[in-house]
């Protein structure tokens, strides 16, 4: 198991009441961090080191 980037406990809260399995954590963070990256080459490609809001 990677390292993860979402917090369980915080899905959990967001899934008001839903039971929350532990792949379901792993391919979110999966997803995140892809998000993640697809930005920072946007910021990148726009010759800036930070990352925005609008990069997502």
């Amino acid at each position: 198991m990677a390292d993860l980037v979402v917090v369980k406990a915080k899905i959990k809260d967001h899934a008001k009441g839903m039971n929350v399995s532990a792949d379901f954590a792993e391919a979110l963070s999966g997803r995140v961090s892809q998000l993640i990256k697809d930005a920072a080459a946007r910021a990148k490609a726009n010759k800036r080191q930070t990352v925005k809001a609008r990069d997502v």
